[in-house]
């Protein structure tokens, strides 16, 4: 199975190097390496939904609160955790993951 990062799901070009990096800025799950590997992503690839001023439909999210009502219902968070499963972490695990390497 081919998993995918979120900007190769939404085919958004803001990972480092990608078409639209320039005009809309690097997407900060492609760069949050302190979760990398997690839901087995690159970086935030996998757990974009903890993962602050992230677009969604072209709009820049805010922090996690303002953002996660939308993250619940994202069809890639969804797929993500019918892929992993059991091994699904949480935006809470993600969060705490985060924590400890700050």
């Amino acid at each position: 199975m081919d998993k995918k990062n979120c900007w190769e799901h939404f085919n958004c070009g803001r990972e480092p190097e990608g078409e639209n990096e320039g005009e809309l800025g690097t997407c900060p799950a492609s760069t949050e390496t302190r979760i990398d590997g997690t839901n087995a992503g690159t970086n935030g690839g996998r757990a974009c939904w903890a993962v602050t001023k992230t677009l969604c439909g072209s709009e820049a999210q805010g922090n996690i609160v303002e953002k996660m009502s939308k993250c619940l219902e994202c069809e890639f968070r969804k797929l993500v955790l019918h892929e992993e499963g059991v091994e699904f972490k949480t935006t809470r695990e993600i969060l705490e993951m985060m924590q400890k390497t700050s």
